[in-house]
């Protein structure tokens, strides 16, 4: 067995559709109450519907998309907890999540963090989703299963940065300060994208330590 290729055939249908998918049908409603209720009153309305661009834009390709590929419910689950990390964000402003602000007086930090964990956290449950993608629709194995994802990742969280900027260059300067979430730091867009290539390189290094334990890609349930 080769160290890149998965030991089950990459086009095997393990998606299962919406309509008859409970464990999708669960997370969808789950996540619709949550946001819905994350959605009143948020800290900053105009940094809410900046924030939630991207998400409006994520989860339109995923439900455009659905009848041509359907993720793994491992996938789904990993994209489910990112959003709702990010739900959470949008509420308060990064810069002011309450766990943040808990941290950061706790441990004597100089910022508030959650805007780096939600980051780190993008790499970590989105990197395998990716992999998931190579594999079964791109059809790339061995290294390039791995390569890509890592590449997507870091495609993506430039593609944010840059729009942050535009974003606090356009909107309203206290509003684009907010949703860019600096807090001071002039290297922030450059460590925001280091923790989402190291939280990648963990979820591709986990897959593939289950990968060689189990025989096969942890989206092939056993």
């Amino acid at each position: 067995m080769t160290s890149g290729a998965p030991s089950a055939h990459p086009r095997l249908p393990v998606g299962t559709p919406f309509r008859t998918n409970r464990f999708l049908q669960a997370l969808v409603a789950i996540y619709a109450l949550l946001w819905s209720a994350l959605g009143v009153a948020p800290v900053s309305r105009q940094t809410w519907v900046l924030e939630n661009g991207l998400v409006f834009a994520l989860v339109g390709v995923l439900v455009a998309t659905h009848r041509r590929f359907v993720f793994s419910n491992l996938s789904y689950a990993l994209i489910f907890v990112f959003l709702l990390l990010h739900a959470v964000g949008s509420h308060y402003t990064y810069s002011a999540v309450p766990a943040g602000t808990w941290a950061q007086e706790a441990f004597g930090w100089t910022r508030n963090h959650y805007d780096r964990f939600v980051h780190f956290a993008f790499g970590l449950l989105l990197g395998y989703p990716l992999r998931e993608l190579s594999l079964r629709a791109a059809h790339v194995h061995a290294r390039w299963s791995f390569v890509v994802p890592v590449l997507a990742v870091l495609a993506l969280s430039s593609c944010y940065e840059i729009l942050e900027s535009w974003a606090a260059r356009i909107v309203d300067p206290d509003v684009g300060i907010a949703f860019v979430g600096a807090q001071g730091d002039p290297w922030d867009g450059q460590k925001d994208m280091s923790l989402a290539l190291l939280g990648t390189l963990l979820a591709l290094g986990a897959a593939e330590w289950r990968r060689r334990r189990t025989g096969h890609e942890p989206y092939l349930q056993p």
